[in-house]
């Protein structure tokens, strides 16, 4: 029905990417950059589509950026073609806890803003009932899902847990190289495909031995007064 009404009309749920925008801010005092990533959405849906709430609404995906919890890949069998296990270990650290309640709270106070007045009703989801740490951490648990981003299962380095070296040579195995999302060292602050990209172009020079670029003077905006304050006084 969504689709056939976007051919006939071109309006409706057919007519949106969904993900329609996106924010960025910090989840605490102390914290030099943003934290929180959000992407808001013009229906309450599942973020694997199976199930979507019996009327209008709308929801945004937060999520804890630099999370602390490390899970691993491990080799299961000699045979090759034999899958590995992958272990996400996710809320495994406490910090990667109290970030997703952050989640929860500073989303409720984005949304209660009298900017959304006129399209705001009832919670959906976790409902407003759900206020003590100890029941927004069930919530969590019970409701996160990944956002298919993984990353650093072959990070690197030059240290015993790299896997490859700054020139994307894999340690003790000539001719062999990784290329991919897999190799940072530490998880980006945002989606991978923009890192990947650049990881996959600056591999190339490597790889054709070309000389790298002169380094560019970027600035870049940082809250005067990040390490005492979570958001910025400036209108």
């Amino acid at each position: 029905m969504i689709g056939a009404r976007w051919l006939l009309t071109r309006t409706g749920l057919g007519a949106t990417n969904h993900f329609e925008s996106c924010a960025f801010i910090r989840s605490k005092p102390g914290i030099e950059w943003p934290d929180i990533q959000y992407h808001f959405l013009p229906a309450a849906v599942r973020y694997d589509g199976k199930s979507a709430f019996a009327g209008h609404g709308f929801q945004v995906h937060v999520g804890h950026n630099k999370p602390k919890s490390r899970g691993a890949v491990t080799i299961k069998s000699a045979d090759p073609t034999m899958a590995p296990k992958i272990q996400f270990n996710y809320l495994q650290h406490k910090d990667d806890i109290e970030a997703f309640r952050a989640c929860v709270r500073l989303s409720r106070e984005i949304i209660e803003q009298s900017a959304f007045d006129d399209y705001r009703n009832d919670e959906i989801q976790p409902g407003k009932s759900i206020q003590t740490d100890e029941q927004i951490d069930a919530f969590v648990r019970q409701a996160v899902e990944s956002a298919y981003h993984p990353s650093c299962s072959c990070k690197m380095g030059e240290d015993d847990m790299a896997v490859v070296n700054s020139n994307t040579q894999v340690h003790g195995i000539s001719g062999l190289r990784v290329v991919d999302s897999s190799i940072f060292p530490t998880v980006p602050n945002a989606n991978l495909n923009a890192p990947t990209i650049m990881v996959a172009e600056k591999a190339v020079d490597l790889i054709l031995g070309k000389a790298p670029l002169s380094e560019a003077p970027v600035s870049v905006a940082i809250e005067n007064d990040w390490q005492n304050v979570q958001r910025s006084s400036k209108i």
